[in-house]
């Protein structure tokens, strides 16, 4: 989401938040570590997308993070979540929630963002 001018100095395309309407939380609550995974969509629709919708169904091929997703893209966390969250409402993208059992985390979930991170 960043762009350089030739000089060496990234600047932001876009002011992360403008992306929001202003908005800091989602809907609904969003945990970092939810997976994210893109629904396959006509490509007259995908032309209808955001740059940064684009971005995330492009990166959401294969499953993500939501920490990942704001990594790689270089966004806020909080920016990344609104608009995930916004994609999952819109239909376009799946969201798998983590499900702890008796409070204990789901180790395969733990290995799976570990994974990710150390692909980072």
């Amino acid at each position: 989401m960043y762009g350089s001018d030739g000089t060496g100095d990234e600047e932001p395309l876009f002011r992360p938040y403008a992306v929001t309407g202003g908005r800091s939380e989602p809907r609904y609550h969003l945990a970092m570590e939810t997976l994210i995974s893109s629904m396959s969509i006509p490509d007259d629709e995908m032309a209808l997308l955001t740059p940064e919708q684009e971005a995330i169904m492009t990166l959401c091929r294969s499953f993500r993070s939501v920490a990942e997703i704001s990594a790689l893209l270089r966004v806020p966390l909080g920016v990344a979540r609104v608009v995930v969250a916004d994609m999952a409402d819109e239909g376009l993208v799946r969201l798998h929630q983590p499900r702890l059992n008796q409070g204990q985390p789901d180790m395969n979930m733990l290995e799976r963002v570990l994974s990710g991170l150390r692909r980072l």
